[in-house]
């Protein structure tokens, strides 16, 4: 994870600064940081809060309904089996999205390419819907591991202290200022 000066704009000559781009759900208030974003990620963070509560309640709830008909033992040791592979599980997804932050903080977005990122993601949302219905039927068995890692997913991008697109935007204004700095020379 890189660390929040080395997105920050280096110290330097003053220079003409460019308009401040807007990233997708944090707006411009990515700039200053202050009261206004970490509302943005406030926010952000107790509505994928409750979706992952309601998520697990899903899984959970459809795991029961599809293991009521065993017999004792054996649900029994399913679950012990079930809550083992959700807490794999939960730490690979959780380890898995801090990796691709990482690698997304080595070549971070611009702020074009981050809200075409976010298009991109928003179009294929009702296929992937779509498919995910389907597949919630068959994946019955093992629908708590595969909450638990989108859950670790979850977790590990709304604790990051910066977003690639931030880091991304930053860096973008650092060219546009040396690009001004270099043309009014």
């Amino acid at each position: 994870m890189a660390s929040r000066a080395s997105s920050e704009p280096r110290a330097g000559a003053a220079a003409p600064a460019p308009d401040i781009p807007a990233l997708p759900k944090l707006g411009t208030t990515w700039y200053r940081r202050g009261v206004p974003y970490w509302l943005c990620r406030a926010r952000t963070t107790v509505f994928l809060l409750v979706v992952m509560a309601a998520v697990c309640f899903f899984a959970i709830s459809l795991y029961r309904g599809f293991s009521d008909e065993w017999a004792p033992a054996v649900r029994t040791a399913a679950a012990w089996v079930q809550a083992a592979a959700a807490a794999v599980a939960l730490v690979w997804g959780f380890v898995k999205q801090r990796r691709a932050h990482r690698a997304a903080l080595l070549d971070p977005p611009t702020p074009k390419q981050a809200w075409a990122d976010k298009r991109d993601r928003a179009g294929r949302a009702p296929g992937r819907v779509a498919l995910g219905r389907g597949l919630v039927l068959i994946a019955a068995p093992v629908l708590p591991a595969v909450a638990a890692y989108v859950v670790g997913q979850l977790l590990a991008w709304t604790t990051v202290r910066e977003y690639p697109s931030e880091v991304g935007a930053r860096r973008w204004m650092e060219r546009q200022v040396s690009t001004a700095r270099s043309a009014g020379r």
